[in-house]
């Protein structure tokens, strides 16, 4: 059974009484390259235990099956549950496990499913769950390798660089907990019903280790405050979240001592300057 060509799939859909629901922002794949180039990303193979969110129908969840040993794909909609026990029928290395992905310990599950195995996470994402999605996942602190397939102005603000106008609080983020790469773009028509956007395909590597040496709550306050008004320099911003306790002078002269010019924006710094501003600031 082809999951991405347009009359299997309202076929299926058809004998099983199902309507899209945009509150779940369900979006079927109707081009066969794009779960099976996301799926090869991945970089699967028997070893491998895959946790997969929102699979829909199931074509990128075979592509998964036919690469990796196990696969575990987490599904809200209960409506979608008959259709993948019909599209999956013939994988049984592939498990399809019913709940909210927000309400799951991620890292408990993985070690329940894949006990032995290499934990990668790969799915295309619903939309409207994106951020709390990958935090989630980079924080379950339990996959080599995060690969999935998200709104492309997502995947440019997580792997934005220094300077870019799409980098923000949550670039810092992720950057911080994982190597991020966009791979490629997906364009609307490989969609049915087709997004207004285009998506982009992204792998994040998590970190063993923290790539720098700063108290984690002391950083992601400043990158907090950093980016809270995105016009103001980032002498303006701190004043707003720090000025009850340093003054202006000396928010401008730890600016200063981290090289930087007082009328830099947060945009402009790399994560090490946020560091090194954290510590400064840390030890006012």
């Amino acid at each position: 059974m082809d999951l991405t060509d347009i009359k299997t799939i309202k076929a299926l859909l058809a004998r099983h009484g199902f309507h899209f629901s945009k509150s779940m922002g369900q979006n079927f794949l109707i081009a066969d390259w794009v779960p099976r180039d996301i799926a090869e990303a991945a970089g699967l193979d028997e070893g491998c235990g895959v946790l997969e969110i929102g699979p829909g129908i199931g074509p990128l969840t075979v592509q998964l099956a036919q690469r990796a040993g196990r696969v575990a794909a987490i599904e809200l909609d209960r409506a979608l549950l008959p259709i993948l026990a019909e599209t999956l029928s013939d994988y049984s290395n592939a498990q399809v496990i019913p709940g909210d992905v927000m309400k799951l310990d991620l890292a408990a599950l993985a070690a329940e499913q894949f006990p032995g195995m290499a934990v990668k996470a790969c799915a295309n994402l619903p939309y409207n769950i994106t951020t709390p999605v990958i935090t989630k996942l980079l924080e379950a602190g339990c996959f080599q390798s995060i690969t999935v397939m998200i709104q492309r102005e997502v995947a440019r603000r997580i792997c934005a660089e220094p300077d870019s106008t799409d980098r923000g609080a949550f670039s810092l983020f992720c950057q911080y907990h994982a190597q991020c790469e966009l791979l490629f773009d997906v364009g609307p028509e490989c969609f049915l019903p087709a997004p207004k956007v285009t998506s982009s395909v992204i792998r994040l590597i998590p970190r063993s280790q923290p790539p720098v040496d700063a108290d984690p709550e002391a950083l992601f306050q400043l990158v907090k405050a950093a980016f809270a008004q995105r016009r103001k320099t980032l002498l303006n911003a701190l004043s707003a979240a720090y000025g009850s306790r340093l003054s202006k002078d000396e928010l401008r002269q730890a600016i200063s001592d981290c090289g930087l010019s007082e009328t830099v924006r947060g945009e402009r710094l790399s994560l090490d300057e946020f560091s090194n501003l954290a510590n400064i600031l840390q030890a006012h």
